[in-house]
């Protein structure tokens, strides 16, 4: 045999071989993504097929669902439709291998801790951690659209429901490829509708490339329906509203591990249910939203009729905690000086934090 027939048949080989070794590839993927998911204390998880794309450098992962173990059922925890998980190609180019990560519908329901029993005591870890293992290279770029994430707790009557949905998100930069001089190297911007309808937005800055990551973030949520926090309002204070708006506004600082921010709550054109016409309301039920309607009516700004609010928030990540003397003060300022603005104030600056600490 020739040494150019030889060649030509070591060559087909090793074209067999990776063609074989290609269309094996996602079963191989497939079956190590659900022995990580499904190894994880206190979780199942699953996923129903997975794409390999090599010339993207690329593997998309359908429907994968990680539930949360109660007992002797499982309860929805994680329900993503489509991960595209892909190089960062014009990483290259900065002399860093990074990833993007495109996430469709997903969907995270979070289960309050307390109502959790018989069960194996799962940590946030042994999750999210599981998660990162599915990706191999860093992630530098995440975009999400039509997310939700909600928020759900079995063990108050009524049971509470709340939830953010339609979540369009884009985060950039997060392992500081360019830029790297930059205080705050990484953004995120994100829009959502909140429970109620309400409009929801995110603008913020952050550096994760480090222990306590840095971040500066602008939060407002307005307009939305306060019939729909029921659920909330009844099992935490007793009483439910009958119609009404609510917004909120925030800012939130991190500085070398040390935290700043408020959160400003308004309630505008708000009635409470009269539990006088309620059926089986007991008098000590009347009685609470009672009291309830009366403070709402001597501590809301009459003019504008709005009941606001600025709760701040400040300290080490260990011990972050509302100051509740603030908090009354910006009742009465509200009732008796001015309304607050329904907007961001834009005055907590990431610089200030090292002055203050």
């Amino acid at each position: 045999m020739s040494k150019r027939k030889k060649l030509s048949y070591v060559v087909l080989t090793v074209v067999i071989i990776l063609i074989i070794f290609r269309l094996l590839l996602p079963g191989i993927v497939k079956r190590y993504v659900n022995n990580t998911l499904q190894d994880i204390p206190g979780y199942w998880g699953h996923v129903e097929d997975i794409d390999i794309n090599l010339y993207r450098g690329a593997y998309v992962i359908h429907q994968l669902k990680l539930d949360k173990i109660e007992g002797e059922s499982n309860i929805p925890f994680l329900d993503f439709e489509k991960s595209d998980i892909s190089i960062q190609w014009k990483s290259l180019f900065n002399g860093k291998i990074v990833s993007k990560i495109n996430l469709y519908k997903p969907k995270v329901t979070y289960i309050f801790e307390e109502q959790v029993k018989d069960s194996v005591e799962p940590t946030n870890e042994d999750w999210s951690e599981a998660l990162t293992d599915l990706v191999p290279i860093d992630i530098n770029k995440l975009n999400i659209e039509q997310g939700k994430v909600g928020f759900l707790q079995f063990n108050k009557s009524p049971d509470v429901d709340l939830y953010i949905d339609q979540i369009s998100l884009t985060a950039t930069n997060l392992r500081n490829v360019v830029d790297k001089e930059q205080e705050l190297p990484s953004s995120v911007k994100a829009t959502a509708i909140s429970i109620g309808q309400g409009k929801i937005n995110l603008d913020g800055k952050m550096d994760l490339v480090q222990q306590i990551p840095d971040v500066d973030f602008d939060f407002s949520l307005e307009k939305a329906n306060v019939t729909a926090l029921n659920s909330f309002t009844l099992a935490y204070a007793g009483f439910d509203f009958e119609k009404g708006n609510f917004d909120l506004f925030s800012e939130v600082v991190i500085n070398d591990g040390y935290l700043k921010g408020y959160f400003k709550p308004i309630l505008t054109d708000t009635k409470i249910v009269d539990a006088f016409g309620k059926e089986g309301s007991n008098i000590f039920k009347k009685a609470w939203e009672g009291f309830v309607g009366f403070f709402k009516f001597i501590f809301k700004n009459q003019k504008q009729d709005t009941l606001a609010t600025k709760i701040p928030v400040e300290g080490d990540l260990n011990d972050v905690g509302s100051n509740i003397f603030t908090t009354i003060v910006g009742i009465f300022k509200n009732a008796f000086i001015k309304a607050y603005k329904g907007e961001v104030d834009e005055s907590i600056e990431f610089n200030d934090l090292e002055k203050e600490k």
